[in-house]
């Protein structure tokens, strides 16, 4: 390849903005990476991190051969081998294993490194092989699923605004998320929003940048959300400004949530949620008289005991006020469902029905059943809960740890076997954005790194190595996109291959729900039979989170401990890129001066923060961004590049939210102390 072009593509990171870039390549070097200024979303941007990607793909630390473990599990010493013998020896032990204990001896532990289609976890890549094994089923559920189970008991669906009509807002509440941080692109929006007049507001635990920039900023408990949400509806009704007809025509339920409601006054939801009672009135008396009100909340909001109720009574919040009459009304967690990609992982491949394995609850799983794990884009040992007994679990000398990967992260130390794993730059993928409404294509610019082989083809190889027949393990990657796009209409292959991005099937500006409901009676439902019959309560409410229950009357542990999303690494990827943990400054803990004085902490000291579960090592920032009882530790450090070898995840507790097993990340106890 000689000369300059410009290629094509997509971030694949866990993040909603999934922004179209545009990498130029000279002589067949990848030598600039920019957001793609055509794209209506992207605008020319990207974040401080993906900045730093096409460095991040040539650093020094990159795995770029097979590697087979030669120390002491967790020791990190590996030797270098080939191809032939990396799939011959797993080929052999997978044989074995299906053998000797059966297919669902095997976890393909797959997590959110990259959120392609035919790369990642969008397309369950590698299930199609998994499946014809026998292997168990993985429930990815550690992002967002409780909140997604709970609209759909309200809505039928996760989706809702398009998060482009922001701009037509007059109201814009920034619920439990960080803009600026996770997800930044919307802020074009918001900013447009406000140059016609809007009202800003962040609710959150921590005053953030965005909070910083909101125009009014309301510093809720953690885990009180769906009674902030009561509150406000309570003030709603006092004012007379309920939408009638909306309630009467659009949704079911209404008498029983109203009765909900007025169970919560602004003086009771005060005391809940450490609000001035004065500040909930006053905005829900906006709320009551500003049309349209748009809500943003992601996925933060709903990482507690409660979260899954906490985002079903937010999103009864329009059904009241009559939002989703409107362009900019509404609410926003994810567009997912709209991408109607037809993903295909062929479970009728199954030889018979296997269990399922849940992704947050790895320690407990991780038992003397599973005989092989399969890591692929994920990091659990840095980014899941209870990381010790995870640590400990994944030390069996019995157990084949196979993992995919890029870099040498802490899960990479516990692997038998190592494979180099492509990045984004290096093969083709599809996307759908979960933060707006377009379909993405990522051309590779370079050929791959070392001997680093794609998702797809490493297991292409690995079918044939075994001697598989199945055909379908053998699809190319421009096949699987031909039938992923199948289910999209008016969208084709070659089309996005020389576009690079095109809208999905909705109107512009796009409004929710304007033919109806999809839940099962085509309403906004404030009551849900379904959640009754799977023994939640029939009316959305508020369900407190663990630490809400239990804040104040534990004196061993009485600090509610956060994990909130770093401006410098995104989940773990780039917590080895130099350049980004200088900015981060080390891992840190935020506590309020009225915690940190009893303690003797002094800014910039290292503190062990602990609970019963584990402990973590950080340096204290003495800071009014949290209130008075809650600590903030952002999330994103690898364990053995941080002090004590250990990050946050070694104190959140393995326990379930209310809905779809949801991860508590936002919701454990702890205490501190200094070093």
């Amino acid at each position: 390849m000689t000369g300059e072009l410009r290629v094509l593509g997509a971030c694949p990171l866990d993040c909603p903005d999934t922004c179209s870039w545009e990498v130029t390549v000279k002589d067949g070097e990848a030598v600039g990476l920019r957001g793609n200024k055509d794209h209506p979303y992207t605008r020319g941007a990207l974040c401080v991190k993906v900045n730093r990607y096409l460095e991040h793909t040539r650093a020094a630390d990159r795995i770029l051969h097979p590697l087979k473990r030669v120390g002491p599990k967790g020791s990190g010493r590996f030797e270098r081998i080939s191809w032939d013998e990396a799939l011959s020896t797993i080929s052999d032990r997978l044989t074995e294993i299906v053998r000797e204990h059966g297919g669902e001896a095997i976890w393909p532990y797959q997590g959110t490194g990259t959120l392609g289609y035919i790369q990642g976890e969008s397309g369950e890549a590698g299930r199609r092989f998994w499946n014809a094994l026998g292997a168990s089923r993985h429930d990815l559920n550690i992002c967002s699923r409780a909140g997604n189970d709970g609209l759909r008991y309200t809505n039928g669906t996760p989706g809702g605004m398009d998060p482009e009509t922001f701009a037509l807002s007059r109201l814009i509440l920034l619920w439990g998320t960080n803009t600026l941080t996770s997800g930044h692109h919307l802020w074009k929006f918001i900013q447009d929003a406000r140059a016609a007049g809007a009202h800003v507001v962040a609710i959150d635990p921590i005053r953030t940048r965005t909070a910083d920039q909101a125009d009014e900023y309301l510093p809720i408990r953690p885990g009180t959300d769906a009674a902030l949400a009561l509150g406000l509806l309570h003030v709603v009704l006092e004012e007379g400004a309920e939408d009638r007809d909306y309630l009467e025509n659009h949704t079911h339920g209404w008498d029983e949530f109203k009765a909900e409601i007025l169970k919560y006054p602004p003086s009771r939801v005060a005391g809940i949620t450490g609000l001035p009672e004065a500040d909930i009135r006053a905005l829900g008396v906006r709320l009551a008289h500003t049309r349209p009100t748009g809500i943003r909340a992601t996925m933060g909001i709903q990482r507690h005991e409660g979260g899954g109720s906490a985002m079903r009574t937010i999103a009864c919040i329009p059904g009241v006020t009559g939002d989703w009459r409107h362009p900019g009304g509404g609410v926003a967690y994810s567009t997912s469902a709209y991408a109607t990609l037809a993903v295909n992982a062929r479970y009728d491949l199954l030889p018979k029905p296997v269990r399922t394995l849940t992704m947050t609850r790895l320690a407990d799983g991780l038992d003397e059943s599973v005989k092989c794990l399969w890591v692929y884009a994920a990091n659990p040992l840095g980014s899941t809960s209870d990381q010790n007994r995870i640590r400990e679990a994944m030390s069996r000398e019995d157990l084949f740890t196979v993992v995919m990967e890029q870099f040498p992260t802490d899960t990479v130390d516990y692997a038998d076997i190592v494979l180099p794993a492509t990045m984004q730059t290096e093969h083709i993928d599809l996307h759908a954005g979960y933060g707006h409404m377009y379909l993405m294509w990522n051309e590779p610019a370079v050929e791959p790194a070392g001997e680093s082989l794609s998702t797809t083809e490493t297991f292409r190889r690995l079918a044939r190595q075994m001697g598989m027949t199945e055909p379908s393990l053998y699809d190319s990657d421009l096949e699987l996109a031909e039938q992923l796009l199948a289910g999209t209409p008016g969208i084709t292959l070659d089309r996005l291959r020389k576009e690079g991005w095109a809208r999905l099937d909705a109107p512009d500006p796009f409004v929710p729900f304007t033919d109806g409901f999809p839940t099962p009676s085509g309403r906004l439902e404030f009551v849900s039979e379904r959640a009754e019959a799977a023994g939640l309560p029939r009316v959305a409410g508020y369900v407190p989170s663990f630490t809400a229950r239990t804040a104040g009357a534990s004196r061993e542990y009485p600090l509610t401990m956060i994990t909130p999303a770093s401006h410098t690494f995104l989940n773990t990827t780039f917590g080895n890129n130099p350049e980004l943990l200088r900015r981060s400054k080390g891992p840190k803990v935020l506590v309020n001066a009225a915690d940190a004085a009893p303690r003797g902490l002094a800014d910039g000291q290292l503190a062990r923060v602990f609970n019963g579960n584990g402990e973590f090592r950080a340096y204290v920032e003495i800071s009014d961004r949290v209130r008075p009882g809650v600590v903030a530790a952002p999330k994103g450090h690898w364990p053995k590049l941080s002090p004590g070898g250990a990050n946050p995840n070694a104190a959140v507790e393995e326990r379930d939210a209310d809905m779809g097993k949801g991860a508590v990340y936002h919701d454990n106890l702890v205490e501190i102390a200094a070093i």
